[in-house]
């Protein structure tokens, strides 16, 4: 059995700080989470938390997996067109389980996998110089949008289509997309059914910042070679292991539990994850969306108003320790700090033996950069315990799809838990909504208003 995950979140609580979470609030927390796991509970029986069905596997996966082994063979470049959910997943998968530039290595360095690139914007500065430089006859562009109609993905889906009629004509460029959307409706269900394009479902019950671990990530991760039975099994341990309603059994219901009372009782409403490998820097990439996106919130569960949510920051050791950490050290006590680190890194570099004569150089000799990179988190961790600053650490035993996918299913059931503490819907978004329809609007798509701002006053305006 593969190592677990540990949560160390001792430099959360007063007794080691001198400030922060008191062992009387985690019993008091302890018995507001039993209530709040049966509630999650009774949402899963509902069908409102397909995402924890997901680790199963099931029928989709191995479509999945036929399709990798299968036509999937026939490509050397894979491009997803996806945008928030239906992407930030796919990245943070690619940069933790592939080697660092993958894209960039000859195919048998890659074991003739094919590279994976992720378009999750729509600027043209960044679009154009890739399509220009693809060849369009070996590549494979996944659409992933669950409602179909994300006007971002769908926009992407009509340069990426006009371009390849071009390229291989009026039937040919059917082979070179792949929808992942909802089983039965919207426009990409329409167009793969009316054109005969292949396609993956998302389950109707999981949202999108919630399907990483459903054929949105599983996909392009199999296309790539990562091991997606290892990923869902980790996933699956973690769902396990959550299974408890005792707080101090559960690692999810302990996070959630800790980073609500310090953002609600402690006046830490920003929440740093700083990650200390580049590898996981998109998994706090990713981590940023779930959090924001779903707690976040104008109404809680009852209708009234509360403006309620914490603000989620990424940071990247040991880079923003000299860009960042000044603040968290000496600047107002209004974050908690999450490290993300690893037992064992896939690779390291042993410094060498150099300038004996100069201290700042000589002392660094036989240590490595991995060394140097965990002694910098450790002595970050206490400098911030020293000065009384919240701080939790999540450490992987390795960077591989178990210890990932663990990780990927704590902060979603996490965050389902965060909503229980702070009375909101974790599921929904509607100030995204809104900002959707407005530029509808602005597009004239039919049945959308523009906004109705007056035009700027000029002499507000600088010029």
């Amino acid at each position: 059995m593969p190592d677990r995950l540990v949560l160390d979140y001792d430099a959360m609580l007063a007794p080691r700080l001198g400030r922060g979470i008191e062992p009387a609030d985690i019993a008091a927390l302890a018995t507001r989470f039993s209530d709040i796991h049966e509630a999650v509970q009774h949402r899963y029986n509902a069908g409102d938390l397909a995402f924890l069905d997901l680790p199963a596997g099931g029928e989709v996966v191995e479509q999945i997996r036929t399709f990798a082994e299968g036509m999937g063979q026939a490509f050397d470049t894979i491009v997803v067109l996806g945008i928030g959910g239906s992407a930030l997943g796919t990245i943070a998968l690619r940069q933790a389980l592939l080697r660092t530039g993958w894209n960039e290595a000859e195919a048998e360095a890659r074991e003739f996998f094919p590279r994976l690139f992720v378009l999750d914007n729509v600027d043209p500065t960044t679009i154009a110089p890739l399509l220009d430089r693809l060849d369009l006859a070996r590549t494979l562009f996944n659409v992933v949008s669950k409602s179909g109609s994300t006007a971002e993905t769908l926009a992407q889906f009509l340069i990426v289509q006009q371009r390849l009629r071009a390229a291989l004509g009026d039937e040919g460029w059917r082979g070179h997309f792949l929808f992942t959307t909802d089983p039965s409706s919207g426009p990409l269900r329409a167009i793969a059914e009316q054109d005969g394009i292949a396609s993956l479902p998302v389950p109707p019950g999981v949202g999108g910042r919630f399907s990483v671990l459903s054929a949105v990530g599983l996909l392009p991760a199999a296309l790539v070679g990562i091991d997606i039975d290892a990923l869902l099994a980790g996933a699956a341990a973690m769902v396990q292991r959550c299974a408890s309603a005792a707080l101090h059994e559960n690692p999810a219901g302990m996070f959630a539990a800790l980073q609500y009372h310090a953002h609600e009782r402690a006046g830490a409403p920003i929440h740093v994850m700083m990650p200390y490998t580049d590898r996981l820097a998109g998994v706090a990439d990713w981590f940023r969306q779930l959090w924001a996106e779903s707690l976040g919130k104008r109404v809680d569960t009852s209708g009234a108003v509360v403006h309620r949510g914490p603000t989620p920051v990424v940071a990247l050791g040991a880079t923003d320790q000299h860009s960042q950490v000044q603040l968290y050290m000496e600047g107002p006590f209004d974050k908690t700090i999450t490290f993300l680190t690893v037992r064992s890194l896939p690779a390291d570099l042993v410094i060498p033996h150099a300038f004996p004569d100069l201290d700042a150089l000589a002392f660094l000799g036989g240590h490595s950069l991995g060394g140097l990179l965990e002694a910098e988190r450790a002595a970050t961790r206490s400098a911030l315990t020293r000065a009384g600053r919240m701080n939790m650490t999540i450490q992987l035993p390795d960077i591989g799809a178990h210890s990932i996918g663990q990780l990927l299913m704590l902060l979603q059931l996490a965050t389902v838990y965060a909503g229980g503490f702070y009375d909101v819907d974790p599921l929904d978004q509607p100030g995204v909504e809104l900002g959707k329809r407005l530029t509808y609007g602005l597009l004239g798509r039919p049945g959308y208003e523009a906004p109705d701002d007056p035009a700027p006053d000029s002499r507000h305006v600088s010029t």
